[in-house]
Formats: C-alpha cells, sequence, structure tokens
C-alpha cells in the first residue's frame, strides 16, 4: 500500500510502498477514501522538518528539555541515539480523514466491517491507502454524507473548539 512519509531531519516527502498495518484489539483499519491536507497545520510540520538543528530547538524549547532530561538519566551516547533516530526516521503525515472499515478489532464496539467512518489524529487518519487507527478516533458517517465532506469532520471540530473557547454570544 502507498504512503505519505516525512523525514524529519531535513523535511523531504515521499511516498512509500508500506506493508499493511495489522489492526490492534482496540483499532479498526480503514480503507481511506479522503485525506484532508491541512494548509496550516502541515504547511509548519513540512516547515519545522526542514529547519537546522538550532532552529528545531527553537521552535519546540519543550523537547530541548526532555533532551536535557534524558541525558541526565541516560547519558549523552544513548540520548544522542535517540534524537539520531527520531531525526532519521519517516513518519506519516496526517490527521484528517475518511473512509471505510476494512477490519475491526475484537474489543470494539460500535463500529463494523464496511462502515462509512470520519477519522482523526496526528499519525493515525494519514494520507496513505489503509490506516489503523484507534476506534475512538472514528465516528461513524451519517448516510448521504459524501466521504470527501466527512473527511473534513476533524479540522471542522477544531474550528468550533476555537468558537466554543472563545465564548461568543
Amino acid at each position: 500500500m502507498k504512503i505519505l512519509l516525512q523525514n524529519k531531519r531535513h523535511g523531504t516527502l515521499r511516498v512509500e510502498d508500506s506493508p499493511q498495518p495489522r489492526c490492534g484489539a482496540n483499532d479498526v483499519l480503514v480503507k481511506i477514501a479522503h485525506s484532508v491536507i491541512s494548509p496550516g497545520t502541515e504547511r509548519s510540520t513540512v516547515q519545522a522538518a526542514k529547519a537546522s538543528l538550532v532552529g528545531k530547538a527553537k521552535q519546540r524549547p519543550d523537547l530541548v528539555k526532555k533532551v536535557l532530561q534524558a541525558a541526565r538519566t541516560r547519558g549523552l551516547a544513548e540520548t544522542y541515539r535517540m534524537v539520531k533516530g527520531r531525526l532519521d526516521a519517516w513518519d506519516p503525515l496526517g490527521y484528517s480523514a475518511s473512509g471505510v472499515v476494512q477490519e475491526v478489532g475484537r474489543n470494539v464496539h460500535g463500529l463494523s466491517v464496511g462502515d462509512r467512518v470520519a477519522c482523526g489524529g496526528v499519525g493515525y487518519a494519514i494520507h496513505g491507502e489503509v490506516a489503523r487507527i484507534p476506534a475512538n478516533l472514528c465516528a461513524r458517517v451519517p448516510d448521504g454524507l459524501p466521504l470527501d465532506v466527512a473527511a473534513l469532520t476533524t479540522i471542522a471540530s477544531i474550528a468550533m473548539q476555537g468558537v466554543r473557547q472563545a465564548d461568543l454570544r
């Protein structure tokens, strides 16, 4: 199956063949019909990955603190290997998608094979052909709602939460 990946060291994107994910006990496998490219979130993710190591540190001081803590507890060599491994990794992009359930984990209730679902979650609702998604990050799509519209559910819910927090009256 095809999947869109990004390298965290230099920001390069590539489409790669990947094995089909296995369905965990609390997950569903979803054949992705539509995934949404968010101009804000995903652009910032790509730009952050293209930054120099110093630039990455400036953007994410929270991660710098974690690295320093790891160096104190695990030592410099192990921390260096950990950071290098993380930067050299190819991670899937995407966080808002829709599709059809192909398989349901043994602990999942309320979703069935063949259900049309909207899915959310960074690294779960990916730009790929099939995704393994925790069932609690999926919602059944009502009949009559096209899957291309349902793919916007995560992004729309973020906007809706912003309006709630603004407490507009």
